[in-house]
């Protein structure tokens, strides 16, 4: 059966939700977020205009950049996004950091710097050390870890790890990460989710019937790629393991790279850097 609805971690849904809605992004970051409850943010603005893409060439990582402002009055920034590659980590903390500089103009100092949080959602797993989905990372002493340098905080969340204890977990995180992981697959294990207004109204923006037909194909369009990519690698590396040498593995990546699959899913199938890659 044909769900009612699209799968909000693609670009096209993923942004229909939390780049257009401040209300269910806000709903979405205090129950990610690992904010105290007496700093649960109150409102926020968008930083840059989220544009929801076109044409299938167009999809692109999903990035959401928002100003929070909490309860307590303190400002900071949240950079969203829902990404993996292979050098997932990097990318992760040069972002922020960008995010973090970008917002000293020239004359000011550096007293006017708000806090940054990172939150990457991820639909691969990166961490294979351990079953946590939620991971939280600070800039801490090593001597004493009470010790925190402010300014970068990062949110990671593997989506593939999270499963919810019962399906009356009432938590909103555990109902938004439902939202992510389940909507778009099973319509009648969803159901109970629309019993809460905010995820109801998410639910609403990706049901079919809100897309056009033209972002529909590109959706339709973008969806099979990720099949198609997903098949490679996994035959990809059969054959890699088949083969048993570096010759064999680099032929691979050579034969995908013909292919025009992109370099970090090529990475991922082999093993290969990204740099070694390009060399072939």
């Amino acid at each position: 059966m044909v769900s009612r609805y699209l799968d909000p971690k693609i670009d096209l849904a993923f942004k229909r939700v939390f780049g257009q809605h401040a209300d269910l992004l806000k709903s979405f970051l205090n129950a990610v977020l690992p904010l105290p409850d007496d700093g649960l943010i109150d409102s926020l603005e968008y930083l840059t205009p989220e544009q929801v893409p076109e044409l299938p060439g167009l999809f692109k990582n999903s990035i959401v950049d928002v100003k929070c402002q909490d309860t307590r009055g303190r400002i900071f920034i949240v950079e969203m996004q829902m990404l993996w590659s292979t050098s997932f980590e990097q990318r992760i903390v040069f972002s922020a950091s960008n995010a973090y500089v970008k917002q000293l103009r020239s004359g000011q100092d550096y007293a006017s710097l708000k806090p940054v949080y990172a939150l990457a959602l991820t639909n691969q797993v990166f961490d294979f050390e351990t079953d946590n989905y939620h991971h939280h990372y600070k800039i801490v002493s090593l001597q004493d870890s009470l010790r925190v340098l402010k300014g970068l905080e990062f949110v990671f969340i593997e989506l593939p790890k999270f499963k919810p204890r019962s399906q009356t977990d009432r938590r909103m995180q555990v109902k938004w990460l439902r939202f992510l992981s389940e909507v778009g697959r099973n319509d009648q294990a969803v159901q109970d989710l629309a019993e809460d207004p905010e995820i109801r109204s998410a639910m609403d923006l990706v049901e079919v019937g809100a897309f056009t037909p033209e972002e529909l194909e590109a959706y339709h369009i973008h969806m099979d790629k990720l099949r198609l990519e997903a098949t490679v690698i996994k035959d990809a590396k059969a054959e890699g393991k088949a083969e048993g040498k570096a010759e064999g593995i680099q032929e691979v990546a050579r034969n995908l790279k013909a292919q025009g699959l992109p370099l970090a899913a090529i990475a991922q199938a082999t093993g290969l850097g990204v740099r070694d890659i390009e060399d072939l």
